[in-house]
Protein backbone atom coordinates (compact mmCIF):
# COMPACT_ATOMS: atom_id res chain seq x y z
CA UNK A 1 0.00 0.00 0.00
CA UNK A 2 1.20 3.52 -0.84
CA UNK A 3 -0.23 6.92 0.05
CA UNK A 4 -1.87 7.58 -3.31
CA UNK A 5 -3.52 4.17 -3.15
CA UNK A 6 -5.47 5.32 -0.08
CA UNK A 7 -7.23 7.95 -2.18
CA UNK A 8 -7.64 5.65 -5.19
CA UNK A 9 -9.26 2.97 -3.04
CA UNK A 10 -11.66 5.45 -1.43
CA UNK A 11 -12.50 6.86 -4.86
CA UNK A 12 -13.70 3.39 -5.85
CA UNK A 13 -15.71 2.83 -2.68
CA UNK A 14 -16.93 6.39 -1.99
CA UNK A 15 -16.95 8.04 -5.43
CA UNK A 16 -19.76 10.50 -4.73
CA UNK A 17 -18.87 11.31 -1.13
CA UNK A 18 -17.06 14.60 -0.40
CA UNK A 19 -13.29 14.18 -0.12
CA UNK A 20 -12.24 17.81 0.35
CA UNK A 21 -13.91 21.12 1.06
CA UNK A 22 -12.04 24.37 0.58
CA UNK A 23 -12.88 28.02 -0.06
CA UNK A 24 -13.98 27.09 -3.59
CA UNK A 25 -16.48 24.44 -2.51
CA UNK A 26 -16.70 20.67 -2.29
CA UNK A 27 -14.73 18.08 -4.27
CA UNK A 28 -15.92 14.48 -4.35
CA UNK A 29 -13.63 11.46 -4.21
CA UNK A 30 -14.24 10.74 -7.89
CA UNK A 31 -13.45 14.36 -8.80
CA UNK A 32 -10.31 14.49 -6.66
CA UNK A 33 -9.09 11.17 -8.05
CA UNK A 34 -9.56 12.38 -11.63
CA UNK A 35 -7.90 15.72 -10.85
CA UNK A 36 -4.91 13.88 -9.37
CA UNK A 37 -4.61 11.78 -12.54
CA UNK A 38 -4.73 14.92 -14.70
CA UNK A 39 -2.09 16.57 -12.53
CA UNK A 40 0.09 13.48 -12.86
CA UNK A 41 -0.13 13.59 -16.66
CA UNK A 42 0.60 17.33 -16.66
CA UNK A 43 3.69 16.76 -14.49
CA UNK A 44 4.80 13.86 -16.68
CA UNK A 45 4.66 16.15 -19.71
CA UNK A 46 7.07 18.44 -17.85
CA UNK A 47 9.47 15.51 -17.52
CA UNK A 48 8.66 14.34 -13.98
CA UNK A 49 9.20 10.64 -13.47
CA UNK A 50 9.79 7.99 -10.84
CA UNK A 51 12.31 9.04 -8.20
CA UNK A 52 11.97 12.77 -8.88
CA UNK A 53 10.91 15.51 -6.44
CA UNK A 54 8.11 18.00 -7.10
CA UNK A 55 7.93 21.26 -5.13
CA UNK A 56 4.52 22.61 -4.10
CA UNK A 57 4.64 26.32 -3.27
CA UNK A 58 0.98 27.21 -3.06
CA UNK A 59 -1.83 27.82 -0.60
CA UNK A 60 -3.90 24.93 0.75
CA UNK A 61 -6.69 23.67 -1.51
CA UNK A 62 -8.05 20.57 -3.22
CA UNK A 63 -5.76 21.52 -6.10
CA UNK A 64 -2.69 21.29 -3.84
CA UNK A 65 -3.76 17.85 -2.64
CA UNK A 66 -4.26 16.74 -6.25
CA UNK A 67 -0.73 17.93 -7.05
CA UNK A 68 0.63 15.86 -4.14
CA UNK A 69 -1.24 12.84 -5.40
CA UNK A 70 -0.17 13.53 -8.97
CA UNK A 71 3.48 13.43 -7.99
CA UNK A 72 2.99 10.19 -6.06
CA UNK A 73 1.18 8.56 -8.99
CA UNK A 74 4.31 9.04 -11.08
CA UNK A 75 6.51 7.46 -8.41
CA UNK A 76 7.87 10.89 -7.48
CA UNK A 77 7.92 12.56 -4.06
CA UNK A 78 6.40 15.90 -3.18
CA UNK A 79 8.02 18.76 -1.26
CA UNK A 80 5.49 21.17 0.29
CA UNK A 81 6.89 24.64 0.94
CA UNK A 82 5.35 27.25 3.21
CA UNK A 83 3.39 29.52 0.83
CA UNK A 84 4.53 32.48 2.96
CA UNK A 85 8.21 31.54 2.69
CA UNK A 86 10.53 34.25 1.35
CA UNK A 87 11.51 33.42 -2.25
CA UNK A 88 15.14 32.97 -1.21
CA UNK A 89 14.24 30.27 1.30
CA UNK A 90 11.94 28.54 -1.17
CA UNK A 91 14.72 28.58 -3.74
CA UNK A 92 17.18 27.17 -1.20
CA UNK A 93 14.85 24.24 -0.49
CA UNK A 94 14.25 23.51 -4.18
CA UNK A 95 17.93 23.64 -4.99
CA UNK A 96 18.82 21.49 -2.00
CA UNK A 97 16.67 18.53 -3.03
CA UNK A 98 16.95 19.09 -6.77
CA UNK A 99 13.28 19.31 -7.65
CA UNK A 100 12.27 18.35 -11.19
CA UNK A 101 9.28 20.70 -11.31
CA UNK A 102 7.44 23.37 -9.36
CA UNK A 103 3.70 23.72 -8.85
CA UNK A 104 2.92 27.35 -8.01
CA UNK A 105 1.53 30.53 -9.48
CA UNK A 106 3.50 32.07 -12.33
CA UNK A 107 4.19 35.12 -10.17
CA UNK A 108 5.59 33.08 -7.30
CA UNK A 109 7.66 30.93 -9.62
CA UNK A 110 9.29 33.97 -11.24
CA UNK A 111 10.65 34.94 -7.82
CA UNK A 112 12.61 31.71 -7.41
CA UNK A 113 13.52 30.69 -10.95
CA UNK A 114 16.91 32.34 -11.01
CA UNK A 115 20.42 31.03 -11.56
CA UNK A 116 20.39 27.24 -11.15
CA UNK A 117 16.56 27.23 -11.05
CA UNK A 118 16.08 29.40 -14.12
CA UNK A 119 14.88 26.51 -16.28
CA UNK A 120 12.77 24.79 -13.63
CA UNK A 121 9.56 23.50 -15.28
CA UNK A 122 6.40 25.08 -13.90
CA UNK A 123 2.87 23.77 -13.55
CA UNK A 124 0.85 26.88 -12.75
CA UNK A 125 -1.68 26.11 -10.06
CA UNK A 126 -1.96 28.50 -7.16
CA UNK A 127 -4.49 27.00 -4.76
CA UNK A 128 -6.02 30.43 -4.10
CA UNK A 129 -7.45 30.56 -7.62
CA UNK A 130 -10.58 28.66 -8.75
CA UNK A 131 -10.27 26.15 -11.57
CA UNK A 132 -7.11 24.65 -13.00
CA UNK A 133 -6.97 25.27 -16.75
CA UNK A 134 -3.38 23.97 -16.95
CA UNK A 135 -4.53 20.40 -16.24
CA UNK A 136 -8.16 20.33 -17.33
CA UNK A 137 -7.28 19.15 -20.85
CA UNK A 138 -5.48 16.04 -19.64
CA UNK A 139 -7.07 12.60 -19.29
CA UNK A 140 -8.54 11.93 -15.83
CA UNK A 141 -8.43 8.13 -16.15
CA UNK A 142 -6.33 6.00 -13.79
CA UNK A 143 -2.61 5.78 -14.60
CA UNK A 144 -0.60 2.56 -14.46
CA UNK A 145 0.82 2.19 -10.96
CA UNK A 146 4.57 2.85 -10.79
CA UNK A 147 6.71 -0.05 -9.66
CA UNK A 148 8.07 0.81 -6.24
CA UNK A 149 8.01 -0.35 -2.65
CA UNK A 150 6.65 1.10 0.55
CA UNK A 151 10.17 2.03 1.69
CA UNK A 152 10.65 4.53 -1.13
CA UNK A 153 10.45 8.28 -0.57
CA UNK A 154 6.93 9.77 -0.43
CA UNK A 155 7.54 13.37 0.69
CA UNK A 156 10.14 15.70 2.20
CA UNK A 157 9.27 18.13 4.97
CA UNK A 158 11.78 20.90 5.49
CA UNK A 159 12.32 22.07 9.03
CA UNK A 160 14.65 24.78 10.24
CA UNK A 161 15.32 23.18 13.59
CA UNK A 162 17.17 25.26 16.14
CA UNK A 163 19.75 26.56 13.65
CA UNK A 164 17.38 28.14 11.14
CA UNK A 165 19.02 26.22 8.25
CA UNK A 166 16.45 24.25 6.19
CA UNK A 167 16.86 20.50 6.62
CA UNK A 168 14.86 17.99 4.57
CA UNK A 169 13.21 15.20 6.55
CA UNK A 170 12.65 12.28 4.16
CA UNK A 171 9.54 10.19 4.88
CA UNK A 172 8.67 6.94 3.12
CA UNK A 173 5.24 5.52 2.36
CA UNK A 174 5.82 2.93 5.10
CA UNK A 175 6.75 5.66 7.61
CA UNK A 176 3.54 7.59 6.98
CA UNK A 177 1.23 4.58 6.73
CA UNK A 178 2.47 3.08 10.00
CA UNK A 179 1.30 6.25 11.73
CA UNK A 180 -1.95 6.55 9.78
CA UNK A 181 -2.94 2.93 10.39
CA UNK A 182 -2.42 3.39 14.14
CA UNK A 183 -4.11 6.81 14.23
CA UNK A 184 -7.25 5.66 12.39
CA UNK A 185 -7.66 2.84 14.86
CA UNK A 186 -6.86 5.05 17.86
CA UNK A 187 -9.59 7.61 17.11
CA UNK A 188 -12.00 5.07 15.60
CA UNK A 189 -12.21 7.09 12.37
CA UNK A 190 -15.06 6.30 9.96
CA UNK A 191 -16.48 7.55 6.63
CA UNK A 192 -18.87 10.02 8.26
CA UNK A 193 -16.03 11.87 9.99
CA UNK A 194 -15.10 15.36 8.86
CA UNK A 195 -11.47 16.15 9.60
CA UNK A 196 -10.12 19.64 10.13
CA UNK A 197 -7.10 20.72 8.12
CA UNK A 198 -5.69 23.41 10.37
CA UNK A 199 -1.98 22.72 9.98
CA UNK A 200 -0.14 23.95 6.88
CA UNK A 201 0.86 21.20 4.46
CA UNK A 202 4.58 21.68 5.19
CA UNK A 203 3.89 20.82 8.86
CA UNK A 204 3.73 17.15 9.86
CA UNK A 205 0.37 17.48 11.64
CA UNK A 206 -1.23 17.74 8.19
CA UNK A 207 -0.30 14.13 7.39
CA UNK A 208 -3.05 12.89 9.71
CA UNK A 209 -5.62 15.37 8.41
CA UNK A 210 -5.27 14.21 4.81
CA UNK A 211 -4.45 10.54 4.93
CA UNK A 212 -6.62 9.49 7.85
CA UNK A 213 -9.55 10.98 5.97
CA UNK A 214 -8.60 9.19 2.75
CA UNK A 215 -8.01 5.90 4.59
CA UNK A 216 -11.64 5.73 5.74
CA UNK A 217 -13.41 7.75 3.05
CA UNK A 218 -14.02 10.76 5.29
CA UNK A 219 -13.89 14.42 4.31
CA UNK A 220 -11.02 16.81 5.02
CA UNK A 221 -12.14 20.42 5.48
CA UNK A 222 -9.40 22.93 4.75
CA UNK A 223 -8.97 25.89 7.07
CA UNK A 224 -7.65 28.79 4.95
CA UNK A 225 -4.23 30.08 6.01
CA UNK A 226 -5.78 33.52 6.51
CA UNK A 227 -8.06 32.10 9.23
CA UNK A 228 -5.57 29.82 10.95
CA UNK A 229 -5.31 32.04 14.05
CA UNK A 230 -8.54 34.03 13.83
CA UNK A 231 -10.45 32.62 16.81
CA UNK A 232 -14.06 33.28 15.78
CA UNK A 233 -13.34 32.12 12.22
CA UNK A 234 -11.94 28.84 13.54
CA UNK A 235 -14.95 28.20 15.75
CA UNK A 236 -17.29 29.11 12.92
CA UNK A 237 -15.41 26.66 10.71
CA UNK A 238 -15.91 23.86 13.24
CA UNK A 239 -19.63 24.57 13.48
CA UNK A 240 -20.46 25.29 9.83
CA UNK A 241 -18.29 22.48 8.44
CA UNK A 242 -19.52 20.03 11.10
CA UNK A 243 -15.97 19.07 12.05
CA UNK A 244 -15.94 15.85 14.07
CA UNK A 245 -12.14 15.34 14.35
CA UNK A 246 -10.00 18.38 15.19
CA UNK A 247 -6.18 18.33 15.23
CA UNK A 248 -3.97 21.34 15.96
CA UNK A 249 -1.34 22.83 18.19
CA UNK A 250 -2.64 23.76 21.68
CA UNK A 251 -2.33 27.50 21.04
CA UNK A 252 -5.08 27.35 18.41
CA UNK A 253 -7.45 25.64 20.86
CA UNK A 254 -6.62 28.17 23.59
CA UNK A 255 -7.45 31.03 21.21
CA UNK A 256 -10.71 29.32 20.26
CA UNK A 257 -11.69 29.07 23.92
CA UNK A 258 -10.48 32.50 25.04
CA UNK A 259 -11.49 34.65 22.08
CA UNK A 260 -13.73 32.48 19.92
CA UNK A 261 -16.29 31.34 22.53
CA UNK A 262 -15.69 27.69 21.63
CA UNK A 263 -17.13 26.38 24.89
CA UNK A 264 -20.24 28.55 24.59
CA UNK A 265 -21.43 26.86 21.38
CA UNK A 266 -24.62 24.85 21.81
CA UNK A 267 -24.23 22.47 18.89
CA UNK A 268 -20.58 21.50 18.60
CA UNK A 269 -20.12 18.50 16.27
CA UNK A 270 -16.75 17.52 17.77
CA UNK A 271 -16.25 13.94 18.91
CA UNK A 272 -12.41 13.89 18.90
CA UNK A 273 -9.92 16.67 19.71
CA UNK A 274 -6.21 16.00 19.21
CA UNK A 275 -3.37 18.34 20.05
CA UNK A 276 0.37 18.12 19.47
CA UNK A 277 3.45 20.21 18.80
CA UNK A 278 3.99 21.72 22.25
CA UNK A 279 2.82 21.21 25.85
CA UNK A 280 -0.78 22.22 26.60
CA UNK A 281 -0.81 24.42 29.75
CA UNK A 282 -2.75 22.37 32.24
CA UNK A 283 -5.29 24.94 33.38
CA UNK A 284 -6.30 25.62 29.78
CA UNK A 285 -6.54 21.91 29.04
CA UNK A 286 -8.58 21.36 32.20
CA UNK A 287 -11.03 24.01 30.99
CA UNK A 288 -11.29 22.31 27.60
CA UNK A 289 -11.72 18.88 29.20
CA UNK A 290 -14.47 20.11 31.52
CA UNK A 291 -16.15 22.16 28.79
CA UNK A 292 -16.34 19.21 26.36
CA UNK A 293 -16.98 16.25 28.68
CA UNK A 294 -18.21 13.90 25.93
CA UNK A 295 -15.33 14.53 23.50
CA UNK A 296 -12.37 12.16 23.34
CA UNK A 297 -9.08 14.03 23.70
CA UNK A 298 -5.57 12.95 22.80
CA UNK A 299 -2.11 14.38 23.41
CA UNK A 300 0.14 13.16 20.57
CA UNK A 301 3.88 13.62 20.58
CA UNK A 302 6.66 13.21 18.06
CA UNK A 303 9.19 15.26 16.10
CA UNK A 304 8.84 15.59 12.33
CA UNK A 305 11.45 12.83 12.01
CA UNK A 306 9.09 10.26 13.58
CA UNK A 307 5.65 11.78 13.16
CA UNK A 308 3.63 10.53 16.17
CA UNK A 309 5.65 8.11 18.28
CA UNK A 310 3.76 8.38 21.59
CA UNK A 311 0.17 9.10 22.50
CA UNK A 312 -1.94 9.72 25.58
CA UNK A 313 -5.72 9.86 25.89
CA UNK A 314 -6.80 12.63 28.23
CA UNK A 315 -9.66 11.53 30.48
CA UNK A 316 -10.17 13.17 33.85
CA UNK A 317 -7.56 15.68 35.02
CA UNK A 318 -6.78 15.65 38.73
CA UNK A 319 -7.84 18.93 40.43
CA UNK A 320 -4.40 19.40 41.98
CA UNK A 321 -2.41 18.68 38.83
CA UNK A 322 -0.29 21.71 37.90
CA UNK A 323 1.92 20.25 35.15
CA UNK A 324 1.00 19.16 31.60
CA UNK A 325 -0.48 15.72 31.01
CA UNK A 326 1.92 12.95 29.92
CA UNK A 327 2.91 12.37 26.33
CA UNK A 328 2.01 8.75 26.98
CA UNK A 329 3.37 5.50 25.68
CA UNK A 330 4.66 4.15 22.36
CA UNK A 331 2.44 4.60 19.30
CA UNK A 332 2.42 3.72 15.60
CA UNK A 333 4.24 0.43 16.16
CA UNK A 334 7.32 2.23 17.47
CA UNK A 335 9.43 1.48 20.51
CA UNK A 336 10.39 4.36 22.82
CA UNK A 337 12.72 4.56 25.79
CA UNK A 338 14.67 7.19 27.71
CA UNK A 339 18.45 7.21 28.05
CA UNK A 340 20.28 8.96 30.87
CA UNK A 341 23.51 10.93 30.31
CA UNK A 342 25.56 7.86 31.31
CA UNK A 343 23.95 5.81 28.52
CA UNK A 344 21.78 3.64 30.75
CA UNK A 345 18.03 3.37 30.32
CA UNK A 346 15.97 5.56 32.64
CA UNK A 347 14.01 3.74 35.31
CA UNK A 348 10.74 4.84 36.91
CA UNK A 349 11.07 8.38 38.23
CA UNK A 350 14.24 9.07 36.24
CA UNK A 351 14.77 11.47 33.34
CA UNK A 352 16.54 10.94 30.07
CA UNK A 353 16.49 11.72 26.35
CA UNK A 354 13.69 9.96 24.49
CA UNK A 355 14.83 7.59 21.75
CA UNK A 356 12.56 6.10 19.08
CA UNK A 357 12.92 3.07 16.84
CA UNK A 358 10.37 1.51 14.56
CA UNK A 359 8.40 1.98 11.35
CA UNK A 360 7.78 5.74 11.56
CA UNK A 361 11.45 6.76 11.92
CA UNK A 362 12.61 8.82 8.93
CA UNK A 363 14.61 7.47 6.00
CA UNK A 364 17.14 10.22 6.69
CA UNK A 365 17.82 13.87 5.88
CA UNK A 366 18.04 14.77 2.21
CA UNK A 367 21.63 14.83 1.01
CA UNK A 368 22.94 12.96 4.05
CA UNK A 369 23.58 9.34 4.88
CA UNK A 370 20.44 7.17 5.27
CA UNK A 371 19.33 6.91 8.88
CA UNK A 372 19.08 3.13 8.65
CA UNK A 373 17.89 1.07 11.60
CA UNK A 374 19.45 3.31 14.22
CA UNK A 375 17.22 4.71 16.99
CA UNK A 376 16.29 8.35 16.51
CA UNK A 377 17.36 10.64 19.40
CA UNK A 378 14.55 13.18 19.76
CA UNK A 379 16.50 15.75 21.75
CA UNK A 380 13.60 15.82 24.22
CA UNK A 381 14.03 15.07 27.91
CA UNK A 382 11.27 12.90 29.40
CA UNK A 383 10.55 11.21 32.72
CA UNK A 384 9.24 7.67 33.09
CA UNK A 385 6.22 7.68 35.41
CA UNK A 386 5.17 4.80 37.70
CA UNK A 387 2.24 3.91 35.42
CA UNK A 388 4.58 3.41 32.45
CA UNK A 389 3.69 6.69 30.74
CA UNK A 390 6.30 9.26 29.77
CA UNK A 391 6.04 12.90 30.78
CA UNK A 392 7.69 15.65 28.75
CA UNK A 393 10.27 17.67 30.68
CA UNK A 394 11.82 19.87 27.99
CA UNK A 395 14.24 20.13 25.10
CA UNK A 396 17.75 18.83 25.53
CA UNK A 397 18.99 22.00 23.87
CA UNK A 398 17.03 24.01 26.47
CA UNK A 399 19.33 22.56 29.13
CA UNK A 400 21.63 25.39 30.10
CA UNK A 401 24.13 26.25 32.81
CA UNK A 402 23.02 29.07 35.12
CA UNK A 403 24.85 29.97 38.29
CA UNK A 404 26.79 26.73 38.07
CA UNK A 405 23.70 24.56 37.85
CA UNK A 406 22.23 22.62 34.94
CA UNK A 407 18.81 24.13 34.29
CA UNK A 408 16.01 22.78 32.11
CA UNK A 409 14.08 25.77 30.78
CA UNK A 410 10.93 23.69 30.26
CA UNK A 411 10.70 23.04 34.00
CA UNK A 412 10.77 26.76 34.73
CA UNK A 413 8.12 27.41 32.08
CA UNK A 414 5.87 24.76 33.63
CA UNK A 415 6.22 26.47 37.00
CA UNK A 416 5.32 29.86 35.54
CA UNK A 417 2.31 28.43 33.70
CA UNK A 418 0.98 27.11 36.99
CA UNK A 419 0.36 30.73 38.03
CA UNK A 420 -3.34 31.54 37.49
CA UNK A 421 -2.59 34.84 35.71
CA UNK A 422 0.06 33.56 33.28
CA UNK A 423 -1.34 32.56 29.89
CA UNK A 424 1.88 31.75 28.01
CA UNK A 425 5.49 31.48 29.08
CA UNK A 426 8.87 30.95 27.46
CA UNK A 427 12.23 31.35 29.18
CA UNK A 428 15.51 32.34 27.55
CA UNK A 429 19.00 32.86 28.93
CA UNK A 430 20.55 36.31 28.69
CA UNK A 431 24.31 36.54 28.93
CA UNK A 432 26.69 33.71 29.74
CA UNK A 433 28.88 32.35 32.49
CA UNK A 434 28.61 34.13 35.79
CA UNK A 435 26.48 36.84 34.15
CA UNK A 436 23.82 34.42 32.84
CA UNK A 437 20.28 35.47 33.78
CA UNK A 438 16.89 33.82 33.25
CA UNK A 439 14.40 35.99 31.36
CA UNK A 440 10.74 34.96 31.26
CA UNK A 441 8.59 36.18 28.38
CA UNK A 442 4.89 35.84 29.18
CA UNK A 443 1.39 36.93 28.34
CA UNK A 444 -1.17 37.47 31.09
CA UNK A 445 -4.91 37.35 31.60
CA UNK A 446 -4.78 40.01 34.31
CA UNK A 447 -4.32 43.78 34.18
CA UNK A 448 -1.87 44.60 35.57
CA UNK A 449 0.06 41.33 35.15
CA UNK A 450 1.75 39.66 38.13
CA UNK A 451 4.73 41.53 39.55
CA UNK A 452 8.19 40.00 39.38
CA UNK A 453 8.31 39.51 43.15
CA UNK A 454 5.01 37.61 43.06
CA UNK A 455 6.31 35.39 40.27
CA UNK A 456 9.51 34.71 42.19
CA UNK A 457 7.52 33.65 45.25
CA UNK A 458 5.29 31.48 43.07
CA UNK A 459 8.25 29.76 41.41
CA UNK A 460 10.07 29.31 44.72
CA UNK A 461 7.33 26.87 45.72
CA UNK A 462 8.00 24.72 42.63
CA UNK A 463 11.63 24.95 41.56
CA UNK A 464 15.04 25.37 43.25
CA UNK A 465 16.28 28.89 43.95
CA UNK A 466 18.77 28.80 41.08
CA UNK A 467 15.87 28.24 38.65
CA UNK A 468 13.88 31.32 39.68
CA UNK A 469 13.66 33.90 36.89
CA UNK A 470 15.61 37.13 37.11
CA UNK A 471 13.40 39.24 34.90
CA UNK A 472 9.81 39.08 33.64
CA UNK A 473 8.68 40.59 30.33
CA UNK A 474 4.97 40.64 29.53
CA UNK A 475 3.81 40.83 25.91
CA UNK A 476 0.27 40.89 24.44
CA UNK A 477 1.11 37.46 22.99
CA UNK A 478 4.30 35.49 22.44
CA UNK A 479 5.69 35.45 18.91
CA UNK A 480 4.78 32.32 16.97
CA UNK A 481 6.28 30.45 14.06
CA UNK A 482 4.16 29.74 10.98
CA UNK A 483 3.28 26.35 12.49
CA UNK A 484 1.93 27.92 15.68
CA UNK A 485 4.78 27.07 18.03
CA UNK A 486 6.43 29.68 20.24
CA UNK A 487 9.19 31.35 18.22
CA UNK A 488 12.12 30.93 20.58
CA UNK A 489 14.63 32.27 18.09
CA UNK A 490 12.68 35.53 17.97
CA UNK A 491 12.57 35.72 21.78
CA UNK A 492 16.30 35.10 21.91
CA UNK A 493 16.80 37.92 19.39
CA UNK A 494 14.61 40.24 21.49
CA UNK A 495 16.56 39.32 24.59
CA UNK A 496 19.89 40.00 22.86
CA UNK A 497 18.68 43.41 21.65
CA UNK A 498 17.50 44.34 25.14
CA UNK A 499 20.85 43.23 26.54
CA UNK A 500 22.73 45.38 24.02
CA UNK A 501 20.56 48.47 24.54
CA UNK A 502 20.11 47.71 28.26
Amino acid sequence: MTLEELLAASAERHADRPAVTDEHGETSYAELDALANRAARALAELGVGSGDRVALWMSKSAKTIAAMQGALRLGAAYVPIDPMSPPARAATIMADCGVAALVASEGAASEVRRDELSDLPLLAGDGSEPGWPEVEGFDGARLPSPERGEDELAYILYTSGSTGVPKGVCISHRNALAFITWAVREVDAHPDDRFSSHAPFHFDLSVFDLYAAFAVGGCVSIVPESSAYVPHALVEHVVSERISVWYSVPSALILMMDRGDLLDQEDLPLRVVIFAGEPFPIRHLRRLREGLPDVRMFNWYGPTETNVCTGYEVTEIEPDRDVPVPIGHAASGDRVWAVKPDGSEAAVGEEGELLVSGPTVLLGYWGREPHGDKPYPTGDIVRLEPDGEYSYVGRRDHMVKVRGHRVELGEIEAALLAHPDVEEAAVVVEGSGIDARLIAYMSSSSDPPPALLELKRHCAERVPRYMIVDRAVFLPGLPRTRTGKIDRLELKRMSTEQEVHG
